[in-house]
């Protein structure tokens, strides 16, 4: 017997709700040397191109790429905003961010990438052409590498499925849960964008 097929749900049928923001933001080893770079020299580690942390001011120490793992949410964001539809060369990938930041912390030379929630002073982040990694540079869209958390329903939402959304986007979960868990209010953001990351005016 064969188990029968079924069938899916017709994407054009799915509603987003934007109910988060998260930040991104590369880490570094704390002996690296750097505090700051620019985007282009921030590629191009990820490229391959740039392999000692003294090509970018830093201390004479190779570079030690770690990437999250392919289809990765956070790696998705990470590659649209900095590596401009290029691919990284081929290095460790990790599925949990903190296994990354653990072994970025253990591994001299060391880089990664993990949203805000996941830094500790165990690892250094690295501002972005002199931008820091703050919430209040995601609100404005002066830190670029962010990206929506969402949820979908099939059609508009009625009953109790849109008394859940409601709640979702309270101020009570908005102000509260939101921030307790490291996530940026969408109450709080500035700007908008649209599924191709262009600011909607």
């Amino acid at each position: 017997m064969f188990a029968e097929e079924k069938p899916g749900i017709d994407a054009d049928a799915l509603v987003d709700h934007r109910v988060a923001t998260v930040g991104i933001t590369p880490i570094v080893n704390k002996g690296v040397g750097i505090t700051d770079i620019s985007t282009e020299d921030l590629k191009n580690i990820f490229l391959g191109k740039i392999t000692n942390w003294s090509e970018v001011g830093g201390n004479d120490l190779p570079i030690v790429l770690l990437n999250r793992a392919t289809g990765s949410g956070t790696r998705s964001t990470f590659e649209k905003w900095i590596m401009d539809g290029e691919t990284a060369i081929p290095s460790q990938e990790q599925d949990s961010s903190g296994m990354v930041r653990s072994i970025v912390s253990d591994t001299p030379g060391a880089i990664s990438y993990v949203a805000f929630s996941y830094v500790t002073d165990e690892v250094n982040v690295l501002s972005i052409d002199g931008v820091e990694p703050t919430i209040e540079n995601v609100t404005t869209n002066d830190w670029k590498v962010w990206a929506y958390e969402h949820m979908y329903t099939k059609g508009e939402p009625t009953g109790l499925t849109a008394e859940f959304l409601e709640y979702m986007l309270s101020d009570e979960v908005q102000e509260h849960i939101v921030g307790d868990l490291g996530y940026i209010p969408i109450s709080i953001m500035q700007v908008e964008r649209d599924w191709e990351g262009n600011i909607v005016e």
